[in-house]
């Protein structure tokens, strides 16, 4: 077999071949000595992470993880182990991160950004998106709630103080003109998770939840509650990111192929999801049911599934947004540089090679 030219071949490679020279008696001492000293001087190649450490919830808006989790798919396609984590809401599964507890993880924006702030933007990045919409304020149809003018008195519950939701529900609140019993006003927020939300929801104990699917869509069906607002109907275009993958930046930068593997599958689960929701329902209950010990009724997860756009775009321009409305509750005490927040090359390189549409970045 005819071999590269020496000076083609890698420096460690070309200070080997010295060596395998020299043992053979071609080559004097002294060139074996001046070989060691490149070789002595490279750094040796590190392996690839041999497990994949990935936090997500068990919603409708992380269904790709949901999906993946079910089938083996990102396990196939990375090549490598994943030990999965299930978080029930986002500021403890930033808290993962920062403890080097997980690797990567499905979140919501608003932990994201208070988490990014808080590590000054070194601890992780958001490499791709995952789901836009699917949140909402469902109310109890004997709350006496009927329009933005009846919430005096109420009681409200959000997933997690700090969570996304929660920042939403404060910030619609601010903007009806309400102040929050904790701020001297007349309107309970209180943090439960979603399943006591439900529960305390068929009690009558709460009024209301702004909450995420399927959650949204229990509320109706089994809690007898309705739908008083669409998140969506908030944001410009109806389009704002529910759901993104961020890494810690150490396992990303010493692992390229890893996540570029667990991108590339990400928006082929994507696709794979888009493209039969039907089908993809079924998966994604009967992962449900392990998760949760219950699936949902099949009009429940329908309805779920039609209120969530699965996509592999993060929508940066709607996470600017919401670091705004972050500051302006008073959860961020000044506007948070958020210019490296963002690594999409990875994403953009997978999009390019499949001969998909370009995502837009965020905006310099």
């Amino acid at each position: 077999m005819n071999k590269s030219p020496a000076h083609l071949r890698p420096p460690r490679k070309r200070a080997i071949d010295l060596v395998l020279n020299e043992m053979s008696g071609k080559l004097p001492w002294p060139a074996l000595v001046l070989a060691l000293v490149p070789l002595a001087r490279l750094p040796a190649a590190q392996p690839e992470a041999r497990e994949l450490r990935l936090g997500y919830f068990p919603n409708i808006t992380h269904a790709q993880a949901l999906y993946a989790r079910a089938t083996g798919e990102f396990e196939r396609r990375i090549g490598v182990p994943i030990k999965w984590t299930a978080f029930t809401a986002g500021p403890t599964a930033i808290e993962a991160l920062f403890a080097n507890a997980v690797d990567a993880t499905f979140v919501g924006p608003s932990p994201t950004i208070n988490g990014y702030v808080k590590s000054r933007g070194e601890k992780f990045a958001i490499v791709a998106g995952s789901a836009s919409g699917g949140a909402g304020l469902v109310v109890r149809k004997d709350s006496g709630i009927h329009s933005d003018r009846d919430f005096a008195g109420k009681t409200i519950a959000t997933p997690q103080l700090g969570n996304t939701q929660d920042v939403a529900a404060r910030v619609w609140l601010a903007q009806m003109g309400y102040r929050l019993r904790e701020r001297g006003g007349n309107v309970s927020l209180v943090p439960l998770s979603n399943p006591d939300q439900l529960t305390l929801f068929k009690k009558k104990q709460i009024d209301g939840a702004w909450t995420v699917e399927p959650w949204l869509s229990r509320l109706e069906a089994e809690g007898g509650g309705q739908v008083f607002l669409e998140e969506k109907s908030l944001w410009p275009g109806g389009r704002y990111v529910t759901t993104h993958l961020v890494a810690r930046r150490t396992f990303l930068a010493e692992n390229q192929e890893t996540m570029k593997r667990l991108i590339a599958a990400l928006v082929d689960v994507t696709a794979r999801i888009n493209s039969d929701k039907t089908a993809a329902a079924a998966i994604l209950n009967e992962q449900l049911k392990k998760e949760t010990g219950k699936p949902l009724q099949d009009p429940v997860i329908q309805k779920a599934m039609a209120r969530v756009e699965f996509t592999w775009d993060p929508s940066c321009a709607s996470l600017r947004q919401s670091a705004g409305a972050s500051r302006r509750i008073g959860f961020l005490r000044k506007e948070p540089a958020l210019g490296g927040i963002y690594a999409l090359s990875l994403l953009k390189g997978v999009l390019k090679e499949k001969n998909l549409p370009a995502i837009e970045g965020p905006a310099p």
